[in-house]
C-alpha cells in the first residue's frame, strides 16, 4: 500500500460526536471516511447512530422547538455529512495499530480488511447497561416507556405526573430518580441490597425527596405492558422478585428507567497506548481532544462519563476535527 493510499482523517463512530466530526472534517476538504459500525445485540441493540437511534423523542437539542425522534435526528446528521463528501463504510473497526510518533495509523476491520490514515477520532461511545429482560428491550426499541436516560426522556407527556421506578443504586440512579422528581407522582427507587452505593450527598438529596419510595431488596423480573389506543404496547408495571424471601410482586408504574451504569465501546482499543479510565472511558490528558499518542482524538460518550448528552457529544466532535485539520496543517498533509 502506498502514501497516496492514506487517508487523511478516519472517524470510527457515528453518533452526534461521529457525524458533526465529519462534517467539519469534510467541509475543511480532510475527505473523512466514518466508520458507522454493524448493529448488533450486546445484550440490547447497538446500532449505527448511537444511543438517539433507542430515544423516541429527543425534545432538549437545540434547534428543534418541537422536538425530534433520535433516528430522525440521525438521519438528518448522516445526510448533512454525505452532503459534504464524508464517506460511509459499514463495517466495524475490530483493532488499532497506532504509529506511536503519529504519522501513519493503521486499523484493521470487520471485513477483513485494513485502512491507514494520518488522523483517527475514535467517537464511539458508550452502551447502556440493561437488564436484559425481553420485555424490557421490546419496550425500550419502541417508545413503551422503558429508558436508560431520564435526563433525556422524563419529560415527555407520557411520564408526567404518573408513577416512575428507577432500577439502580448508585450516584448515577440517583441523578436519575432526582430528575424524575420534577416531574412523577411518585418514584420509586428499585434496589436489590437493602443500602444504597450512592455518595452520601447524593442519597440524602434524593431520599428527602417526599415523592420518592426506596424499594429495597427487589430486582425487576420483568415488565408489564398493555396496547394502547393507537395499538403499541405501553408499561403499566414490572414484576418484582425480593432478593432475600424469592416473592414476587407487580408493582404500577408508568415508565421504567435503567440506571445500572454505562459501558464505553473501547474494547477494540485496549491493546494500544491509549489511557483509560477504571470504567473503561478514554481519557484525554487536556482540554482538547488530543488523546496521548500523536493523531489521535477522542469525542462524545468514549471520553465523556459525566455528561452523556447528544449536545455535548457534537461538541466534542467538533473539537476532535478542528484539532485534526491543525495539526494535519502544522504537519504539511494538508
Amino acid at each position: 500500500m502506498s502514501d497516496s493510499d492514506v487517508k487523511k482523517v478516519v472517524i470510527i463512530g457515528s453518533g452526534p460526536a461521529g457525524w458533526t466530526a465529519a462534517i467539519y472534517a469534510a467541509r475543511a476538504g480532510l475527505e473523512p471516511i466514518i466508520y458507522v459500525g454493524v448493529p448488533k445485540q450486546d445484550p440490547g441493540p447497538v446500532l449505527p447512530g448511537g444511543q438517539l437511534m433507542l430515544t423516541n423523542d429527543v425534545e432538549n437539542y437545540p434547534g428543534f422547538p418541537e422536538g425530534v425522534s433520535g433516528p430522525e435526528m440521525m438521519a438528518m446528521f448522516q445526510k448533512q455529512g454525505e452532503r459534504f463528501g464524508a464517506r460511509i463504510v459499514g463495517e466495524d473497526v475490530e483493532r488499532c495499530e497506532f504509529d506511536p510518533e503519529g504519522k501513519v495509523h493503521t486499523l484493521h476491520t470487520s471485513d477483513g480488511k485494513s485502512v491507514r490514515a494520518h488522523a483517527v477520532i475514535i467517537s464511539t461511545g458508550a452502551t447502556a447497561n440493561w437488564l436484559g429482560l425481553e420485555s424490557e428491550m421490546r419496550l425500550a426499541t419502541t417508545g413503551g416507556g422503558v429508558s436508560a436516560c431520564a435526563v433525556c426522556d422524563g419529560a415527555l407527556p407520557m411520564f408526567r405526573d404518573q408513577p416512575l421506578a428507577v432500577v439502580g443504586g448508585g450516584d448515577t440512579a440517583m441523578e436519575e430518580a432526582h430528575h424524575l422528581t420534577k416531574f412523577a407522582s411518585t418514584v420509586y427507587v428499585i434496589h436489590r441490597r437493602d443500602e444504597l452505593r450512592a455518595s452520601k450527598t447524593m442519597q440524602d438529596r434524593v431520599l428527602s425527596k417526599d415523592n420518592v419510595e426506596m424499594v429495597w431488596n427487589s430486582t425487576v423480573v420483568d415488565c408489564l405492558s398493555e396496547k394502547d389506543s393507537f395499538g403499541s404496547d405501553k408499561i403499566t408495571g414490572i414484576r418484582l422478585k425480593d432478593t432475600k424471601t424469592g416473592e414476587e410482586r407487580d408493582l404500577a408504574v408508568k415508565g421504567l428507567f435503567v440506571a445500572i451504569g454505562h459501558t464505553p465501546a473501547t474494547k477494540f482499543l485496549r491493546d494500544t497506548a491509549l489511557s483509560f479510565d477504571d470504567a473503561g472511558y478514554l481519557v484525554l490528558p487536556g482540554r482538547s481532544s488530543r488523546t496521548g499518542i500523536p493523531g489521535v482524538y477522542g469525542a462524545g460518550d468514549v471520553a465523556d462519563a459525566t455528561y452523556r448528552q447528544a449536545v455535548t457529544a457534537a461538541g466534542m466532535g467538533c473539537q476532535a476535527a478542528l484539532d485534526a485539520e491543525n495539526d494535519l496543517g502544522e504537519r504539511g498533509l494538508l
